[in-house]
């Protein structure tokens, strides 16, 4: 089709050349959906008929592109090949897009019903000799175009943003006073809408698309094709042998919830491996490692395996720490709000595990300090929390003691009353709870302190894995707030004891910065300092190795004794 001989390039020239492009793309995109409706559909609904697999599955796989078909076939074409043939009079195709809109819901449907449809093709492709045969004979015709099934099912969750992105670059040519603007901004504004779905659609195909890729690559061995594995990065790698010093070339694979950890093996169609371990995120980190040897490594460290890699290059192993250690903050994250949503909806229907008295030293909603006088302790009966009286002047039934009135903390209240729990001010530096870094730090346990020869007192102790360079310290193990906190990096560490000082004595010191801790015992004060003197000069240290459940965690944090005060 050619522009009428009155436009030159201009203005109209350009809104003429953008509804030209919408026709066109509307007449290759009802073709293809001819062929997924007439020829895919048809022919396995045939085949279904006859009873060689559930005619139900054909259904689903297909959803509703016979309507969809139909409306772009019967209408919406032929109103833009109809306006297109009179656009010297009519030169507008605002009006005729706003058609589309109520029709949108179809989309809406097919889109919502795409994951579902790309697990079944799979899996009756793999299972259904016949049902895989169909789909092969119609995919080498030319009228594909050699593109396979799951590709042309794509074309109508991609449709919708292509009608958006036409409808952005006419309005930026449209006049503002031009008699189609109105209609134009309206669907604009409806399309955009449903557009944003199939992107979201779009991006869960192509993550399809990649784990089909990589599913192969891996033999069709390994069960990754599943709509929550998310594709992250992947990449060649040398991993270094422990006992030899050898490194030996291999392939990751890093998705959302797992590492691959796989040895490529001789192929003639392309690249293969195999698996050799898979790591769970769950637990995992990642650091640098300082190799003489070998420049450019990490380490990966899993509950399955720790391996130590050499990456190509500063820039490589700079992106694969960066993607790893991204993909553990999200899984984490996601981790814990469903952790969260879980304690909530638990809430009052059973005893809470109390927090012992002598476990806290301040009140663990508000932070204030107790004392025997004004600020008491008392424990919520909701989440077994030390508080104040002023943060558990609230009471509300409770379903583990048969709805009887009992006092709880402000925030059970609110969440057991459905209410919004009120967010405080963002937390400082000292806001951590030190029960959150206990099961995951690389030594913690009670020490004597004492600072520029101030009296002894007794702290908690925490070197958290995610801050390993920082010493945190606590009045109790369950303290919702650090006293102080001690950056190591630069500290002098000092192992003698001066006349006064309590046995098993060493010392931090910086400037004019003195810091004085006590163990109770020798083998106890030697754990502390394999791991300060490393932290010291800015590197991660190890989790100290002993004979208890957890290494970092020091033999003297067994004393608490359960509060008397049982309020």
């Amino acid at each position: 089709m050619t522009a009428p001989f009155f436009l030159q390039e201009t203005n109209d020239q350009k809104l003429f050349n953008i509804a030209s492009e919408l026709l066109n793309t509307e007449k290759a995109y009802v073709t293809r959906l001819k062929l997924l409706d007439q020829e895919f559909y048809a022919k396995l609904m045939e085949e279904a008929n006859k009873g060689t697999f559930p005619v139900d599955v054909v259904k689903n796989i297909f959803s509703n592109i016979s309507s969809i078909t139909t409306f772009h076939r019967d209408f919406l074409l032929p109103d833009l090949e109809k306006r297109m043939g009179e656009w010297a009079s009519t030169p507008r195709i605002g009006d005729i897009l706003q058609k589309l809109t109520p029709f949108l819901k179809m989309y809406a449907e097919y889109v919502k019903n795409f994951d579902k449809a790309m697990e079944l093709l799979k899996h009756w492709t793999d299972r259904s000799p016949q049902f895989k045969a169909i789909i092969q004979d119609i995919q080498s015709q030319e009228a594909c175009g050699s593109l396979t099934l799951q590709h042309h099912m794509l074309e109508p969750v991609q449709r919708v943003p292509r009608y958006e992105m036409l409808l952005k670059d006419y309005l930026k040519k449209l006049p503002q006073d031009d008699p189609d603007r109105r209609d134009a901004e309206k669907s604009l504004e409806i399309i955009a809408t449903a557009a944003t779905h199939s992107n979201s659609a779009i991006r869960k195909s192509e993550n399809l698309k990649k784990l089909m890729e990589i599913y192969e690559m891996l033999g069709e061995e390994e069960d990754i094709v599943h709509a929550s594995n998310e594709f992250i990065k992947e990449g060649n790698l040398l991993k270094l042998a422990a006992r030899n010093a050898s490194a030996m070339e291999r392939h990751l694979f890093l998705f959302n919830n797992m590492l691959l950890y796989c040895v490529p093996k001789f192929s003639l169609g392309g690249p293969k491996y195999t698996v050799r371990t898979r790591i769970g995120i769950d637990g995992m980190t990642v650091r640098e490692s300082n190799n003489e040897d070998y420049p450019f490594t990490f380490q990966v460290s899993g509950k399955e395996r720790t391996l130590e890699l050499q990456a190509s290059s500063e820039q490589d192993k700079a992106g694969w720490i960066k993607a790893i250690q991204e993909t553990i903050d999200i899984f984490n994250q996601k981790n814990e709000s469903f952790k969260n949503a879980s304690v909530r909806a638990e809430l009052g229907k059973r005893a809470p595990r109390w927090i012992r008295d002598n476990e806290v030293t301040m009140c663990m909603k508000c932070k204030e300090p107790f004392n025997a006088i004004t600020r008491r302790r008392h424990h919520c009966r909701a989440c077994g929390y030390v508080v104040c009286w002023k943060c558990s002047d609230n009471k509300v039934a409770l379903e583990y003691d048969a709805n009887k009135l009992n006092k709880v903390c402000k925030d059970c209240y609110a969440i057991l009353k459905g209410e919004s729990v009120t967010e405080g001010k963002k937390k400082g530096i000292l806001e951590i709870e030190a029960g959150q870094f206990t099961d995951s730090s690389i030594m913690c346990g009670f020490l004597q302190y004492s600072e520029r020869s101030k009296p002894w007192q007794k702290v908690w102790c925490v070197i958290p894995e995610t801050e390993c360079l920082v010493l945190y310290l606590y009045g109790a193990p369950q303290d919702v707030k650090a006293q102080s906190t001690i950056p190591l990096l630069g500290y002098t560490v000092e192992d003698s004891a001066r006349p006064a000082d309590p046995p098993a004595t060493f010392r931090l010191s910086q400037s004019k910065s003195v810091h004085g801790f006590a163990a109770d015992s020798e083998e106890l004060k030697l754990r502390w300092l394999k791991v300060i003197r490393v932290a010291v000069l800015g590197e991660r240290p190890e989790r100290p190795q002993t004979d208890g459940a957890n290494p970092g965690v020091s033999d003297n944090n067994n004393e608490h004794e359960a509060g008397t005060n049982g309020t």
